[in-house]
């Protein structure tokens, strides 16, 4: 299974991360794909997700960081899954000198959404 965290906005209008994972079973309707690449060593100050889409890291260590200080590091081949499309939202940095190449992946709306929580 592939690691993946949950981007989303709560209740108290703030993005928070839930970790876990994608499962190889079950196919989610894309409606757009895009790739994009940002040199080593950028920052994205706070923002939210323009749209509901898996971002699929191909190469580039990030740290993304929530407005409670939180935070989790995104490696290469793990997926966030990032539906904060309201409220305070993210910041990243990437932690390296190698470039963050990512697919996004903006899935139909009301299309299941492939995350499988960690158990708590």
């Amino acid at each position: 299974m592939l690691k993946a965290y949950k981007l989303f906005t709560g209740p108290d209008g703030h993005s928070h991360f839930t970790e876990g994972t994608v499962s190889p079973n079950v196919l989610t309707t894309a409606v757009a794909l895009q790739f994009k690449e940002t040199p080593g060593h950028s920052t994205y100050d706070w923002h939210t997700a323009p749209t509901t889409q898996y971002v699929v890291t191909l190469s580039g260590t990030l740290e993304f960081v929530m407005n409670s200080g939180k935070s989790f590091i995104l490696k290469p081949g793990d997926v966030l899954i990032a539906m904060d499309t309201t409220g305070s939202g993210h910041k990243w940095q990437i932690l390296d000198e190698a470039p963050w190449k990512r697919l996004y992946v903006v899935f139909k709306e009301g299309s299941e959404i492939n995350f499988v929580p960690n158990p708590v």
